[in-house]
């Protein structure tokens, strides 16, 4: 996404307010976190019911499971949900018998009408996609100047050795936004999924397009109504409108009129939802021998609809967080608040999917925002009140959750962030959201006061660690003004280090940094947030028996995998170099590693969705699991998401949950015999013991 940034004489006296609000908050808070128990006392790292004393999470970006594992083959006695098992696609790619499975649809959602969760629907023209366009690097082969190979080893430490050409390769060399020649009949594809390589104009090093993942959008693209309902599919979510939301509002208005003219390629993605690798191929190689290996769920999910942000924070809190006055109390977030843009257009953080006046599906207000304290702001719709059905776009959503007897599960008048917006507090500890300085954003949410797992391992001694790739070059340039040249999660400048170090660091990934409890406390801070290089780093303390017992792992921009900006096969890389640390340590023998990612990042899916709450669930995306406890090529379907890694955390180390009403609370899915992927105590999600086998009387696992 894009931060910009605001200023203007309303809102800065907006932010002065709150300044000292937050400023008389984090006096408290540091004080209150200087309370907490000495970090060496009574240790309780290794008191746990099975076997693993250490869990790594490692987390990259925006690659839903069918995207990755269309046309995977399990070994025999196993079974899997993807696009070739359900017989939508062949082991080619070509479409399948059940290619009308995933049939994707156009729609109406007229300006007429107010948000609609599941619109009228018909045909697209011809019954083929909008032509998917082109995304990534296009004037060169990569993201790195010159696409020097120094320049790639000296800016990145997360690769293997024979992973770095990757890093300077695979640019598309063509004009972005228009149809990526590169695909196989790019131009006709049928209303279905599609292989994106095709082993000679598109190779599985290439870089592809990022598809919309905002949180209004991904529940539209669901396409969610009992009408849909069957006996295997009860919520009757259907994922019919993948490339309709594509085309028709992409990732935002930021509550600019609609372009004229608008056509399919406007919004500069074309149906790029659709597309998917073939391990059968060669593509995801690693990926697919892992999954060989070890075990691997065909029902893992993102826990919310949407992007980056809103899923870290839900992996750490297993809660969304909502805007405040930086005390615990919420606050209407700054709303039609005229900052003199030269567009005309407000500052609205309040969402509203509603669609503008004489358009199809234009928002009326949503995006990631424009302008800076610099320059005004404007846009950036990202929070609702989704206790308040009149609120737009909440009551259709609440409507279908009632029609399933679901809890929304929304406290009255918290405006809870959707999306992605910066957190709460600089690497340095200082308060983000107060600052008002040119160069800071305006799309910053208050310090939260929402407890986090982080708070639950603190008060229980045991130890843990956030690494965030490029957070030692992140925390003395809060600003990222000597950001890389690659266009992330967080742009939020353009230029090189000096040295030639890109800042590459993903705020909004840190669930904690959004937190009060962490981030004004200098020593916890210090002590569990670090990098993977250095002293203190995820590197080092591998190779020193430091490692935590519970860690989660974040790589930079660059090789997260996230589309656009880095390729899947980088997060391989990134992967591979952390298990073989591992697995070349004494920590092979009790440490799980989780792989997975943040959210499908837009792309399609066809397995099931379960709806939890009012904030998702979302798309099913990859998740595997590296341990001695895990071989075997065993494939679980127990349905699960982000917060089951918490469910995991807390049954291994006998904890309680993060608080009363976060998802770990609750229990376990039961199943039918004939379908073990929806649970009938819904909701319900795994705490994933099922991906091990310990044995008899060390824990329950397979």
């Amino acid at each position: 996404m894009s931060f910009k940034h605001v200023a203007s004489s309303s809102l800065h006296r907006l932010r002065v307010c709150l300044a000292g609000i937050a400023l008389f908050q984090f006096t408290i808070g540091a004080s209150l976190a200087s309370a907490a128990p000495p970090q060496n006392s009574s240790n309780r790292s290794g008191d746990t019911a099975t076997p693993i004393k250490h869990v790594i999470v490692i987390i990259g970006e925006n690659r839903s499971f069918d995207h990755v594992f269309a046309t995977y083959k399990p070994r025999n006695g196993e079974s899997v949900w993807n696009l070739l098992s359900e017989g939508i696609v062949k082991a080619n790619g070509a479409p399948g018998p059940n290619f009308d499975k995933a049939h994707q649809l156009a729609a109406f959602d007229q300006g007429s009408d107010p948000f609609l969760l599941s619109p009228p629907k018909t045909d697209f023209p011809s019954n083929e996609l909008p032509a998917p366009l082109v995304g990534g690097p296009q004037e060169a082969l990569s993201y790195i100047p010159g696409n020097s190979l120094t320049l790639a080893q000296e800016t990145e430490a997360g690769l293997p050795s024979n992973y770095y050409p990757d890093l300077i390769s695979g640019g598309t060399l063509l004009t972005p936004k228009t149809p990526d020649t590169r695909i196989t009949d790019v131009n006709s594809l049928p209303a279905g999924p599609f292989q994106l390589t095709n082993g000679n104009s598109f190779v599985y090093n290439d870089y592809a397009a990022s598809p919309v993942h905002r949180f209004y959008q991904m529940w539209q693209q669901l396409d969610c109504s009992l009408e849909h309902a069957t006996f295997d599919n009860p919520s009757g979510c259907n994922a019919k409108l993948f490339p309709w939301v594509e085309v028709t509002v992409g990732a935002g208005t930021n509550g600019t009129p609609q372009p004229s003219p608008f056509t399919t390629e406007t919004t500069g993605e074309g149906s790029t939802a659709m597309g998917f690798y073939n391990v059968q191929n060669g593509d995801a190689p690693y990926f697919k021998f892992l999954a060989d290996t070890y075990s691997m769920s065909d029902n893992f999910h993102q826990s919310v609809n949407g992007g980056t942000g809103a899923n870290h924070i839900m992996l750490g809190h297993g809660d969304a967080i909502w805007f405040s006055d930086g005390k615990g109390h919420p606050e209407v977030p700054p709303h039609g608040v005229n900052t003199g843009a030269k567009n005309g257009v407000d500052l609205d953080e309040v969402e509203n999917p509603n669609p503008t006046p004489a358009t199809n599906n234009w928002y009326l207000e949503d995006g990631y925002g424009g302008g800076s304290f610099g320059s005004p702001a404007y846009g950036g719709g990202s929070y609702s009140d989704c206790s308040d059905p009149s609120q737009p776009g909440v009551g259709p959503i609440e409507t279908y959750l009632k029609s399933l007897h679901i809890d929304p599960r929304c406290q009255t008048g918290h405006y809870y962030l959707l999306n992605n917006y910066n957190p709460g507090y600089f690497g340095n500890g200082n308060n983000a959201f107060a600052d008002t300085t040119p160069f800071n954003t305006a799309f910053t949410i208050p310090p939260s006061s929402t407890p986090s797992i982080g708070d639950t391992l603190l008060a229980a001694h045991i130890s843990w660690k956030y690494y965030g790739d490029q957070w030692n070059a992140y925390v003395p340039d809060p600003y990222q003004l000597n950001y890389g040249p690659v266009g992330g999660e967080n742009q939020l400048g353009t230029g090189l280090i000096p040295d030639g170090a890109a800042d590459e660091y993903c705020n909004i990934c840190n669930p904690f940094q959004y937190d009060t409890s962490i981030m004004a406390n200098a020593a916890v801070r210090t002590a569990h947030i670090d990098d993977i290089t250095g002293p203190g780093g995820l590197y080092s303390d591998i190779e020193n028996g430091t490692l935590p017992a519970v860690s989660f792992v974040k790589p930079s921009a660059f090789v997260d995998g996230h589309p656009a900006s880095s390729k899947l096969n980088l997060f391989e890389g990134f992967t591979k170099k952390i298990v073989d640390m591992v697995q070349g340590s004494d920590y092979a023998k009790d440490t799980a590693i989780f792989i997975t990612f943040d959210e499908g990042g837009g792309y399609y899916d066809s397995g099931y969705v379960q709806p939890l709450d009012f904030f998702g669930d979302g798309t099913r995306i990859p998740m595997i699991v590296v341990s001695a406890y895990s071989e075997g090529g065993h494939i679980t379907h127990n349905y699960s998401d982000h917060v089951s890694i918490l469910k995991f955390i807390e049954r291994n180390w006998g904890l309680e949950t993060v608080t009363s009403r976060s998802r770990d609370n609750f229990p376990n899915p039961v199943t039918a015999q004939w379908n073990p992927y929806v649970p009938v105590n819904t909701p319900a999600i795994s705490d994933l013991f099922e991906l091990f086998n310990f044995g008899p009387g060390e824990g329950h696992g397979r």
